[in-house]
């Protein structure tokens, strides 16, 4: 049986002006990621040329936007993202915000991030 990683590996971790992300799973057929969002803070609104995502709010309370509508979450909202659609997760409250994306697609890798608006300066 495959699995994601190996266990005992040091798994990636990266912070970020917006929180920060732990890989849970990296395989050739999706990716998993524990996403952390501070209070206040939203990730870039971006969209993937060669990935889809399913996002599963863990704790706290957000708004998505997909392509340009606000969609209110918290703990049990899930959010199914296509290839191409633009998105975007915005802590809405006063605690941690956290959500697991599973990615699925060809390719998983950061550089397949368009970002369209970003509050910290990284847009192209």
């Amino acid at each position: 049986m495959a699995v994601g990683h190996d266990v005992g590996m040091d798994l990636e971790h990266d912070e970020r002006p917006w929180g920060s992300y732990t890989v849970l799973s990296d395989a050739d057929d999706h990716k998993v990621k524990e996403i952390l969002v501070l209070p206040g803070k939203r990730l870039s609104y971006q969209k993937h040329a060669k990935r889809a995502e399913h996002w599963f709010v863990v704790r706290g309370e957000g708004t998505v936007t997909l392509d340009g509508t606000d969609i209110a979450v918290g703990p049990g909202s899930v959010v199914d993202i296509a290839i191409e659609q633009a998105h975007r997760m915005a802590n809405t409250g006063t605690e941690e915000l956290l959500f697991v994306e599973v990615q699925h697609g060809s390719y998983f890798g950061e550089d397949d991030i368009v970002r369209l608006e970003d509050d910290f300066g990284r847009t192209a």
